[in-house]
Order: structure tokens, then C-alpha cells, then sequence
């Protein structure tokens, strides 16, 4: 197909593997290194393209404090070697990083950028608990006041997946069920070795070298789940089995205008369509991916017969579920390689990972259309179209 000027194509995707948060591999980096370390793998795939070249790095992060605070994008920019390159956090919960796909979509498409860096980080191990992370003290009281009818904006993510599993009758069974296929999946995957192209080694302190996906469990089992304590309400349905842990990562993509990637001679990969964004009850946030997703098929005059692969962030699978069934999203296409429930979700670095496998995914599986979605807490969703040249 012809590629337009102003096209926003990805040229590359590159992310470390996924660790375990507080005692995995990742642990002891921070995540400004760890973007950095992202951001340099993705670069150093495209040949042609000079470090000075990069306009902007727009760095998703879920919690852009502490240490992954003083807006983290720019000190990543003279980490990663772009010291020409301007550089801003942004923050729009688990989408953060599809958050900076698609400003990066829409500065090349309103012609004000060439050369974007689009990433994510999240490393929840560092995260400074208390006064130090600034955190503190940040709720506005009147969102817990009843007399003020605000929906509870700040609910814990766990209790909101409960209210999906009661409001759409989404059973224990069928979550566990649906946690053990993710398990399966990702385990499948690991075992083929197809996350290798996408995934940049890690040095660690005592010189091992990271570079596989460490949350994912092959051991689990039916009844291994069925054994596991619910977390959040006595008689509830959500469990450590059946809902994301706590992670660590990095993932960045290169973004271009059709217009830079044709000069260059650097060949496009994909090229986004579209993306949308969307607000439900925060109660209900993990439904998020239902209005969002209509949204972006609507705008690309698209139905979801047209796409080939989706990358659905599994944050509890009593979410993924009414979100696959009211999307009517065929199993076969959805998270093929397992998600976060086994990979893990390391918050700001999600949206990009979803790409980054998505786009892998498409090439190999020789597809053309996919689809990136999630929810978000505080009770949003986000969607992104992408296909594959």
C-alpha cells in the first residue's frame, strides 16, 4: 500500500522481559535505566536513523514519582543517548504509554513532528512508599464523603474487577478457567521462543543476563486456582491466580512520518490507524475496552471482523471476559500469546508491550490488522488500530 506523508508508521518495538516486583530480577534497577536501556535496543534495530534525529521521547509512567519523578522523560533522553531530543512524562494510568503512542500519532500526523520515541516504564519496586514518594496525603477527601455523590474515583482496582464480575455474573469458574488458559498460552510461547525478537537483555548486578518473562506459571492448574483465597471480599471471586501481579519493565517504540521513513530508506513495519479513548464508571473500570474499542473501529470504518490479532490487557480476567463477550472478540485472536495475567503488567510500560508483542505477532503470524486495548484505573479505556505493511 501507499504510505502518506504524514502517515505515523512504527519502525521498531523493543522491550525487556517482564520481572517480578520487589524480589525479581528486575528489582534493583531504576526505571529510568530501564527505559533508557529500551529506548537504546529499539534504536540501534533501525538502521539509517541517527540518535540526533529524535524530535521528542513522550515516556509513559503510572506514577511518575520518587524516583521515576522530575518529569523522568528527559534524564531518560541523556541515558539513551538522545541529548537532542526533548522529552515529557505522561500519565494516564495503565494507558500511559498507549497514551504516548498516540500523541506521538497525532504530532506526526498534524505535520509539527518527523522522529518520535514513544516508551513505557513502571518499576514498581522502587516505588518510595509514604511521604517520599509524594503520594501522600494526594486523595481528595470529598471523593470518600457520601453527602458529595461522587463515584469513588480512587476504588482499589481489585474491588472494581469484583463490582464487573457481580454487575455481568462473571463467575469464579469461569475466571480461573479463562487464567489458566493465559498460563497455557504464555508458557507456549516462552517455550517457542517467539518473545525473542522483542525482547532486550538485561544485565543484572551479579552479571546473569534477564531476558525472559519471569511472572508466568507452566505448573498451574485447575485446581491449584480453584485452591487459591479470594483478596479483596470474603465471598468474592478475584485471586492472585486470576488477577495481574506486581511488575517491573520497560518498552519502547519508534515512531515515523511516513514522509522521514521514505527519505531515510528505513522500512515501515506498521502504521497507526487509529486510537480513542473513552470514560465509564470508575466502579466498573475494567469494562473500559468495550466503549474505547467501539470507538476506534468506528473511526477507521472498521468492525471487528477486520481485525486479525487483539492484544487485550488481562488486568483481572473478571474484566477480560464481558470485554471479549460484549466486543465479540473470537478467543482465537485475543492474546495469543498469553497476557498480563501470566506476563505480568508493569503499569506506564503496558500500552507499549501490547504494541510491541501485537506487532511481532502480526508479522509473524503473517496478519495485517490488530487492535491494542485495556482499561484504565479511575475508570477509562483506551484503543489503538495499527496494520502491518
Amino acid at each position: 500500500m501507499t504510505i502518506r506523508a504524514n502517515d505515523a508508521v512504527l519502525v521498531a518495538a523493543k522491550r525487556t522481559a517482564i520481572g517480578r516486583a520487589f524480589k525479581g530480577s528486575l528489582a534493583g534497577h531504576r526505571g529510568d535505566d530501564l527505559a533508557a536501556l529500551a529506548i537504546r535496543s529499539a534504536l540501534a534495530d533501525v538502521a539509517g536513523l541517527e540518535p540526533s534525529q529524535v524530535e521528542d521521547l513522550i515516556l509513559g509512567c503510572a506514577q511518575p514519582a520518587g524516583e521515576q519523578g522530575y518529569n523522568m522523560a528527559r534524564p531518560v533522553t541523556l541515558l539513551a543517548g538522545l541529548s537532542q531530543a526533548a522529552g515529557t512524562t505522561v500519565n494516564r494510568y495503565c494507558a500511559s504509554s498507549l497514551q504516548a503512542l498516540r500523541m506521538a500519532f497525532h504530532a506526526i500526523r498534524a505535520g509539527e513532528a518527523h522522529v518520535q520515541v514513544a516508551a513505557g516504564v513502571e518499576a514498581i519496586s522502587r516505588y518510595a512508599y509514604g511521604k517520599a514518594d509524594g503520594m501522600e496525603g494526594t486523595k481528595n477527601e470529598r471523593f470518600s464523603q457520601p453527602e458529595t455523590q461522587l463515584p469513588d474515583v480512587y476504588l482499589a482496582m481489585g474491588e472494581t474487577a469484583e463490582r464487573v464480575a457481580e454487575a455481568y455474573q462473571i463467575s469464579r469458574d469461569q475466571m480461573d478457567e479463562y487464567a489458566l488458559e493465559s498460563q497455557r498460552r504464555a508458557a507456549a510461547a516462552i517455550k517457542d521462543g517467539v518473545f525473542e525478537r522483542e525482547i532486550v537483555p538485561v544485565t543484572l548486578a551479579d552479571g546473569r543476563v534477564f531476558k525472559c518473562d519471569e511472572s508466568p506459571r507452566p505448573s498451574t492448574t485447575r485446581a491449584g486456582l480453584a485452591s487459591l483465597r479470594t483478596v479483596f471480599r470474603e465471598q468474592g471471586h478475584v485471586t492472585a491466580g486470576n488477577a495481574c501481579p506486581l511488575n517491573d519493565g520497560a518498552a519502547a517504540t519508534i515512531v515515523m512520518s511516513g514522509r522521514r521513513a521514505q527519505e531515510l530508506q528505513i522500512p515501515p513495519r506498521a502504521r497507526i490507524i487509529a486510537s480513542a479513548v473513552s470514560a465509564v464508571d470508575p466502579a466498573l473500570m475494567g469494562v473500559g475496552p468495550i466503549e474505547s474499542t467501539r470507538r476506534v473501529l468506528a473511526l477507521a470504518g472498521m468492525t471487528m471482523a477486520d481485525v486479525d490479532r487483539v492484544e487485550l490487557n488481562e488486568a483481572f480476567a473478571a474484566q477480560v471476559i464481558p470485554s471479549m463477550e460484549a466486543l465479540k472478540i473470537p478467543h482465537e485472536r485475543l492474546n495469543v500469546r498469553g497476557g498480563a495475567l501470566a506476563l505480568g503488567h508493569p503499569f506506564g510500560m503496558t500500552g507499549a508491550r501490547l504494541v510491541t508483542t501485537l506487532l511481532h505477532i502480526l508479522e509473524d503470524d503473517d496478519q495485517e490488522i490488530g487492535l491494542a486495548t485495556l482499561c484504565v484505573g479511575g475508570g477509562q479505556g483506551m484503543a489503538l488500530l495499527v496494520q502491518r505493511l
